[in-house]
């Protein structure tokens, strides 16, 4: 746990890798939860 925090804290190249790793992250789980809802039945298809 030691070394993470001193990766993420002790440079600043560090704490930017991992605002890259937690920003990619939250794309790809947004992009996710936009296709899992864009695929799901809607209620106006039976007309």
């Amino acid at each position: 746990m030691a070394f993470w925090l001193d990766l993420m804290f002790g440079n600043p190249i560090g704490l930017l890798s991992m605002i890259v790793i937690f920003s990619t992250f939250g794309i790809i789980s947004y992009l996710m939860w936009m296709f899992v809802v864009k695929s799901a039945p809607s209620n106006n298809d039976t007309q």
